[in-house]
């Protein structure tokens, strides 16, 4: 029997080329009140097929936690922002979590 609940919290993923890019990233995010939180994994081993190659690079994984309705403005931003020419950007259904927290994440997305 699945307990979950369905919310409408996302969790975004996408990748950074360097520290620098990857806190930007999360800052103005921030600023325009698009999420409430960006976890930033440092030093990332990526491979990948790029341009029918295969890649290897040091990336910084961000997790950005932010709601439904403002998925398409992070993504957005992403694309506006970032060095990439196909920036990652993929959003995952938050199907539970502490009511608390999740209330944050409702009020701090604005």
């Amino acid at each position: 029997m699945n307990h979950s609940i369905m919310t409408n919290k996302k969790l975004v993923l996408t990748t950074a080329g360097s520290s620098e890019e990857a806190r930007k990233l999360a800052r103005t995010l921030l600023e325009r009140k698009l999420v409430a939180c960006v976890n930033i994994l440092p030093q990332v081993q990526s491979i990948y097929r790029w341009q029918d190659a295969i890649e290897e690079s040091e990336e910084w994984l961000l997790l950005i936690k932010t709601t439904e309705q403002a998925v398409e403005r992070v993504r957005q931003t992403i694309c506006e922002l970032h060095s990439y020419e196909l920036p990652e950007c993929i959003s995952i259904a938050i199907e539970a979590g502490s009511p608390d927290y999740l209330d944050w994440i409702e009020a701090a997305v604005g």
